[in-house]
């Protein structure tokens, strides 16, 4: 990793690389090392937005297996299934990852990427007061972890999974809410609060302590944006499931 980091940088003096942009490099090159090493054949990507993240697997990290996007809202949903068109292995659904079975009323942020299932809290940080502040409120239709596990497995046929979550402040509940079968999956991606933006956001070591209480151990940590200077709002953690994880040392 450090040897793609330092070409990185030679290629920013040169003028190639927005210097914004190099804190994608670390997520970038371990998930092109990880997802190889576990020999992951899917990716749940929840909390898919307009599909940047599928992309990154395809574009930057190398990844050729299936792809399992869940955006509910619909806008960023159809945005993503454009995105998705003429890959047959990246499959965009529309609906929330949740802790439950059924619908539920999800929150449309000002800006988008902020849309939640959970209510804004700004108590914390006042920095996205104004993104991160509802616009409208629509049904849409959930389904647990271990339901859109089964319901896939049954159809693709995949044998090694790899959970990515990005659900702003809903992670846990979804780890939660599917507390034995989350442990088929080889490794997971979670956004951690370092401060709480919603009212549903776990403290970033309770999160990590619940991770590790279903049987998964500390990867890496990434930033999952350019940062806000001077203090960490969220940071990404990488975990691998504990068994894989022994198996290395």
């Amino acid at each position: 990793m450090l040897n793609s980091i330092v070409r990185s940088i030679a290629r920013i003096k040169q003028g190639f690389i927005d210097p914004l942009r190099l804190y994608a490099k670390w997520e970038q090159t371990h998930l092109r090392r990880l997802l190889a090493y576990l020999e992951v054949d899917c990716v749940f990507d929840i909390g898919a937005n307009q599909g940047q993240y599928a992309m990154m697997l395809r574009k930057q990290a190398g990844f050729k297996g299936y792809i399992f996007s869940f955006e509910p809202n619909p806008d960023q949903a159809a945005l993503a299934r454009k995105r998705a068109e003429g890959d047959d292995k990246w499959i965009v659904s529309e609906l929330a990852i949740s802790d439950r079975d059924g619908t539920a009323e999800f929150n449309v942020m000002q800006a988008d990427q902020f849309s939640s299932l959970s209510t804004p809290s700004h108590e914390d940080v006042k920095l996205f007061t104004e993104m991160n502040a509802i616009r409208k409120t629509i049904t849409v239709q959930t389904e647990r972890l271990e339901t859109a596990l089964r319901r896939l497995q049954a159809e693709y046929g995949f044998a090694r999974p790899f959970l990515k979550m990005d659900t702003q402040g809903y992670d846990v509940k979804v780890v939660k809410g599917s507390s034995e079968s989350v442990r088929e999956f080889l490794g997971l991606q979670s956004e951690l609060a370092i401060v709480k933006t919603y009212a549903d956001s776990v403290d970033f070591r309770e999160a990590i302590t619940e991770y590790e209480n279903h049987g998964f151990t500390l990867s890496a940590f990434v930033p999952n944006n350019s940062g806000h200077f001077p203090i960490l709002v969220e940071v990404d953690c990488i975990m691998v499931r504990s068994d894989c994880a022994i198996s290395a040392l």
